[in-house]
C-alpha cells in the first residue's frame, strides 16, 4: 500500500496476501507493433526464464527475436544463454543499473499503479492475473507509450 485513507486519529487495518507471497511476471513488448507475452511465476530462476523465451520462441517461429535483459541471475545464467542461442534469440544487454532504458520497466510501473498500489487483494494469484489481464487489455498503441517507445527521445532507433 502506498496510501491509504481514514479518520484523523483512527488507524487503517491493511489486509496482506500472507507469508510475503510474490510472483514474478516475465514479459516482453514488440517494439514495432506492441503486442506483449506474459508468463507468470513463483521464481525468477533460470528455469523460469527459460520457460518465458520458449513462449517467445513459440509465438514468433521462424522469425529474428532480440530480447533486451538486464543482468538479473536468471538471464545470466549458463542454461539461459545455451537455450536462447539454441533458440536463435539474441540477447541485447543493458547497462547496469539503468531500468529507464527498460521498455518494459515503464509498462510494469504503469500496471502496478493502477492495478496494485493501494489495492490488497486476498489472493496473489488473483493480483496477478488482473495485472496481467490489465495490460494485456491496453491497445498496443497505449502499451508502446506507457512503454515509452513512442517518446521522441526514446533510445533505441528501429
Amino acid at each position: 500500500m502506498r496510501a491509504a485513507w481514514c479518520r484523523r486519529g483512527q488507524s487503517r487495518d491493511v489486509r496482506i496476501s500472507g507469508r510475503n507471497a510474490r510472483r514474478v511476471v516475465f514479459g516482453a513488448i514488440n517494439l514495432e507493433r506492441g503486442g506483449r507475452l506474459f508468463l507468470a511465476r513463483q521464481h525468477q530462476r533460470s528455469a523460469d526464464f527459460c520457460a518465458f523465451q520458449r513462449q517467445v520462441a513459440d509465438t514468433y517461429p521462424g522469425r529474428p527475436v532480440a530480447m533486451l535483459v538486464d543482468e538479473d541471475p536468471s538471464h545470466t545464467a549458463q542454461a539461459s544463454q545455451a537455450l536462447a542461442q539454441q533458440l536463435g534469440i539474441r540477447l541485447l544487454w543493458l547497462p547496469k543499473r539503468s531500468p529507464k532504458l527498460n521498455p518494459m520497466d515503464h509498462l510494469w510501473g504503469h500496471g502496478k499503479d493502477h492495478i496494485c498500489a493501494n489495492r490488497p487483494y486476498d489472493d496473489i494469484d488473483a493480483e496477478t492475473e488482473r495485472f496481467i489481464t490489465y495490460l494485456q487489455s491496453l491497445s498496443d498503441e497505449e502499451a508502446l507509450r506507457q512503454a515509452g517507445v513512442l517518446s521522441p527521445d526514446f533510445w533505441l532507433k528501429l
